[in-house]
């Protein structure tokens, strides 16, 4: 099958004949339909998060089924499904506690001691988050899968496999926003719009959206943003005090830049909630004011919108074909496998919400 391979930190990616096994008794083969060109495998590409190398990226990702192991009945052949990178095992605590986001996952994945789901010329290539989706076929255990109904576009549903649910979670697992509560999304990328959007589902009073992108902040408005702020005009977080005498209820921070996460803390009124989102460089650290704390503000980590996907994504789903989730809008184009090096550099300048590989 052809497959986007990472060989060199910093190098673009390079579309290659790769080999995928067969599946294992609770394994599944994709056909893969669409997947997301995502900043999370951006930061792999900039060498800003380590992987071992070579790895074929990608992880925001729909398909149909082609095979099933012996051992699967969740899924069979011909089934549309959603992937999503935090596969759980399903016993342990925090998969009994309802915290499936951030099971460790070790069981779903093929043990050093086995053959790789993944190679080329009888070496391993490395799994990128259980998926690898920048790829014709995907080879997962079935915990890290969800069954859709067929009337779903698979294009559409690609972009509920990572960014949707990371977005619209953090809004509704996460934070856990309150009707007619004040929200502020820092960053109007494919996480912060759906957080945006995740938000007036919630019912949320006034919605706030930050960037320093013109053209995103238009976008905004589309997903529910009832006001929008550029932060290339002045500090943030002085305008959002002065429009809510105080600050905000909820506040988001969908870049992964220390000085935004800063902002998000600092922009909250008292008693009010920061969630971080993005993907903040490994070993960054953010400081914040400790007397803050004293008012209760807090500050709290998202793990994929602290998501329960399999309730999750087929719930965006009827959100989406009933038109409450904004899909169509955040779908910026479509590309081919061959076109994604041209869809990592339009995701560096901003210039679009999602691009989505179609196979």
């Amino acid at each position: 099958m052809k497959a986007a391979v990472l060989h060199e930190v910093g190098q673009p990616l390079a579309i290659e004949e790769v080999q995928i096994d067969k599946p294992g008794p609770r394994e599944v083969l994709i056909r893969t339909a669409a997947a997301g060109v995502c900043h999370s495998d951006l930061h792999f590409i900039e060498g800003l998060y380590q992987y071992r190398l070579p790895v074929v990226l990608g992880h925001e990702s729909a398909g149909v089924v082609e095979a099933v192991g012996s051992d699967v009945t969740y899924v069979s052949p011909g089934d549309h499904v959603i992937t999503c990178l935090s596969a759980f095992c399903g016993h342990c605590e925090a998969c009994l506690t309802g915290h499936m986001s951030i099971c460790d996952g070790k069981e779903t994945r093929r043990q050093r001691d086995q053959e790789s789901r993944l190679s080329q010329a009888e070496r391993p290539v490395s799994q990128f988050a259980n998926l690898s989706s920048f790829a014709e076929m995907m080879l997962v255990h079935e915990h890290a899968l969800v069954k859709i109904r067929k009337d779903m576009p698979l294009d559409k549903a690609a972009l509920i496999g990572c960014g949707v649910t990371t977005g619209v979670g953090a809004v509704h697992n996460t934070a856990k926003v309150e009707v007619g509560s004040t929200v502020a999304v820092i960053g109007c990328g494919g996480v912060g719009l759906s957080c945006i959007n995740g938000a007036a589902i919630a019912g949320a009073g006034r919605i706030v959206a930050i960037d320093v992108v013109g053209s995103k902040l238009n976008l905004a408005k589309q997903f529910g943003a009832t006001d929008v702020i550029d932060a290339a005009n002045g500090d943030p977080v002085e305008q959002i005090k002065e429009m809510f005498d105080g600050g905000v209820h909820y506040s988001f921070e969908a870049i992964g830049h220390k000085r935004t996460a800063e902002q998000a803390f600092e922009m909250l009124r008292p008693g009010g909630t920061a969630t971080m989102i993005g993907m903040i460089p490994y070993g960054t650290k953010i400081e914040i004011h400790g007397a803050d704390f004293l008012q209760e503000r807090k500050i709290i980590g998202c793990a994929m919108g602290s998501n329960r996907f399999r309730v999750d994504m087929p719930n965006y789903v009827d959100f989406y074909l009933s038109g409450k989730l904004k899909l169509d809008e955040l779908l910026s184009r479509h590309i081919t496998l061959d076109q994604i090096n041209e869809g990592f550099e339009a995701l560096k300048t901003g210039e679009v919400a999602r691009s989505v590989i179609k196979f």
